[in-house]
């Protein structure tokens, strides 16, 4: 594999931010283990922790072969068999003591303290159960990509929040409003639900949504390409790995600025620094 910085090197504008300084990321380290397909992390707030969810098998199959590990923030293994037993787990979302993971057909709640399994939500209609967010009341948002839709769980109760949103993946609640990666498009529902689109035209389907805390966020698409998009819509390519590395459903850390990259295929994890 070519060196990453070589590819960080060519970065290509996806639209033009006028009067405004590109980010750029630098990498600061890669995980030297092997990490069974990781599809998503998620950054512990005050700890010196991150979940990774591993799919450990293929995507799409109930095959109990997936989990979550949990790593270090210097890239160091802690334990990757902190819970086992899962299928093809995608999303995570942190409330309070549970991790919520998006596993396929159902949605696993997990006691941190404890790391068991204390609920499987099963969702009904769901086929390919992809990105989670839990709003500040506890309310679990879940996207399902092959079906088009959100789902919303109150009280640990499903429902559909909405239908016709094209290869639904990333979504990020930020006070009353859902941020939503919807195919090459960031949106924004309101409490009404009413949408607007933030930025369109991504050169792939999106699927990782962090925000970077000043109203721009950072997306990343599965092929291998990472965008900065600001808040006004503009967007511009941070890194394009496509045929090298895949870039999944990453993590952000806003206090150090650490974006935390799951490579999926390539089975490792990357830490970048935004700049």
């Amino acid at each position: 594999m070519k060196s990453i910085y070589f590819f960080l090197s060519l970065l290509v504008t996806g639209s033009s931010i006028t009067g405004y300084s590109q980010h750029t990321i630098v990498q600061l380290w890669k995980t030297r283990d092997s990490i069974p397909v990781p599809e998503s992390v998620l950054p512990v707030h005050r700890e010196n922790e991150l979940y990774v969810s591993l799919i450990d098998g293929k995507g799409n199959e109930k095959d109990g072969k997936g989990g979550v590990g949990i790593l270090n923030k210097d890239g160091t293994v802690k334990n990757l068999s902190w819970v086992t037993g899962l299928n093809a787990p995608k999303g995570l979302g942190l409330y309070k003591k549970n991790l919520y993971v998006a596993d396929l057909t159902d949605v696993v709640v997990i006691d941190i303290k404890t790391a068991k399994v204390i609920k499987t939500i099963p969702i009904p209609g769901a086929v390919f159960l992809n990105d989670i967010t839990v709003d500040r009341k506890g309310t679990v948002y879940v996207s399902d990509t092959r079906q088009n839709k959100i789902y919303k769980l109150t009280n640990d109760k499903p429902e559909v929040f909405m239908e016709g949103v094209n290869s639904a993946n990333g979504l990020k609640a930020i006070g009353t409003d859902l941020y939503v990666l919807a195919g090459k498009e960031l949106w924004k529902l309101d409490a009404r639900k009413k949408k607007t689109i933030i930025a369109s035209g991504f050169e792939q389907g999106g699927d990782g949504l962090e925000p970077v805390g000043n109203g721009d966020f950072l997306v990343t698409c599965w092929p291998g390409i990472i965008y900065y998009v600001a808040a006004n819509g503009s967007f511009h390519k941070m890194m394009d790995v496509q045929g090298q590395m895949n870039t999944a459903d990453l993590g952000y850390d806003a206090a150090t600025k650490t974006l935390y990259v799951p490579t999926f295929n390539s089975c490792s994890v990357v830490a970048f620094e935004l700049k």
